[in-house]
């Protein structure tokens, strides 16, 4: 993240670089210190630096320039941390010895709170990965730079740095939201978010109507007169822009595209505007009848669809990024409720890609099965032979023959070995398979 324009007027100070930076950043920076704006009393005066190592008259800075020359450009650069301009190294560094790299006085916040002893807002709900990791070296370089800020790079750039894929999806979009393409900085802040996620400097609906006028004769047309000013933009807008006009999400509804927001929705100069007509699954009947007609015939149907919430639990009512209008990318969706699933296959050293990938309906009918865990087939041997030539895999006896010396009522299938949402064993084994694998029914050759 960059730095507000507010914050750049303050011409923040930074601290050195951590040890994973370039070698010609010497000073190592920290946690919750990003970029502050740093009053310029706050900054160690050179004179007590010189006194506490007790230094001759003006030997600040020049001795370190004897054998660090490169910092010499620094200090020539339109933006300067203001320990370097005055020449001032020992504010950050020991010039004997230390325990911290780069021979800081200290490492992390420790260090950086010396100046800056307050980056996030207060109170702060979310605050920035880099911030909370303390790399505040990862944007600003702690000697100098050409950017306000001491930033390494301008502009959406330093924010590319990690987030690539957004705003290469800014800079592509068809539609293109303008705060998005000028300044991520426009919505939100590079240290912490003072209210909901995505570290955004006001909650939405709030931060959007800062430009839009809810009230406005052309935005009420476009919202077909229903009252919106209170809605979450975000159900039906991508905040950084898009392909579809008017900004939509990538997938949108149908009623919601052809602004039919009335085949859903109660009138919209009723009482109750934003109401629905009917609740639950009857509100998407009329349109997906024989998918709930289908559900209807299962033996197993899936909680969410049979609750009174159903379809919207899963599905966005108005537009999406996600294929089917899923309201997250499918891994996030599923590990609402199934979180322990996903966290086992996050943990395992051996993960099974159908999960990794979100790929649940590979193996799960996501509606409703006839079949136990909502599996696409009776046979597990089919589920998983779907991707994995399983006749092919092994000569050990397996299927309905094949009775699991363990459990008489069971066969031996490919469950019987491998595990389905990772294992900590090569092959999502459940046992180490040179060792521990085979005497669990192979009693007679453990040793």
């Amino acid at each position: 993240m960059l730095h507000s324009p507010d914050i750049r007027a303050r011409n923040a100070m930074w601290s050195p670089p951590t040890d994973r930076v370039a070698p010609r950043a010497l000073l190592g920076l920290l946690a919750a210190l990003a970029l502050a704006a740093t009053p310029a009393h706050s900054a160690t005066p050179a004179a007590s630096s010189a006194d506490k190592f007790h230094l001759k008259p003006g030997a600040t800075g020049k001795v370190c320039l004897g054998c660090h020359a490169d910092l010499a450009e620094a200090a020539a650069l339109p933006v300067v941390h203001a320990p370097v301009k005055a020449g001032d190294c020992i504010a950050c560094h020991n010039p004997h010895a230390s325990s911290h790299g780069k021979l800081l006085e200290a490492s992390g916040a420790a260090l950086c709170a010396r100046c800056h002893p307050t980056i996030a807002p207060p109170g702060a709900a979310h605050l920035h990965a880099p911030v909370a990791a303390g790399e505040c070296a990862r944007c600003h370089d702690p000697h100098g730079s050409r950017n306000a800020s001491l930033l390494r790079a301008v502009g959406n750039e330093t924010c590319a740095s990690c987030h690539a894929a957004l705003v290469g999806h800014v800079t592509h979009a068809k539609f293109a939201h303008p705060p998005a393409a000028k300044n991520c900085l426009v919505c939100h802040d590079p240290h912490g978010g003072r209210s909901g996620e995505f570290l955004l400097k006001k909650d939405v609906p709030e931060l959007c109507t800062g430009c839009h006028t809810a009230s406005a004769p052309e935005f009420v047309k476009r919202h077909v007169g229903y009252p919106v000013a209170k809605a979450r933009c975000t159900s039906c807008h991508d905040p950084h822009g898009s392909d579809q006009a008017g900004g939509l999400w990538a997938k949108v509804h149908p009623p919601a595209a052809n602004r039919m927001c009335a085949q859903c929705h109660l009138d919209a100069t009723g009482p109750n505007p934003t109401g629905l007509r009917k609740t639950g699954s009857e509100l998407c009947r009329s349109c997906h009848g024989e998918v709930l007609r289908q559900i209807s015939t299962r033996s197993h149907v899936h909680l969410p669809v049979a609750d009174r919430v159903a379809c919207l639990n899963c599905h966005s009512p108005h537009a999406s990024a996600q294929d089917a209008l899923l309201r997250q990318p499918a891994k996030q969706l599923c590990g609402r409720c199934h979180a322990a699933t996903i966290a086992r296959q996050e943990t395992s050293k051996t993960k099974h890609p159908p999960v990794e990938e979100g790929m649940c309906g590979s193996c799960h009918e996501v509606h409703a099965s006839d079949h136990r865990f909502l599996l696409n087939d009776a046979n597990v041997m089919e589920v998983c032979g779907a991707c994995h030539e399983w006749k092919n895999h092994s000569t050990h006896p397996i299927g309905e023959k094949a009775v699991d010396p363990r459990n008489p009522n069971l066969t031996v299938d490919c469950l019987s070995c491998h595990r389905t949402h990772g294992a900590a064993h090569q092959g999502l084994a459940h046992f180490d398979r040179d060792s521990e694998l085979c005497v669990q029914c192979h009693q007679g050759v453990r040793r």
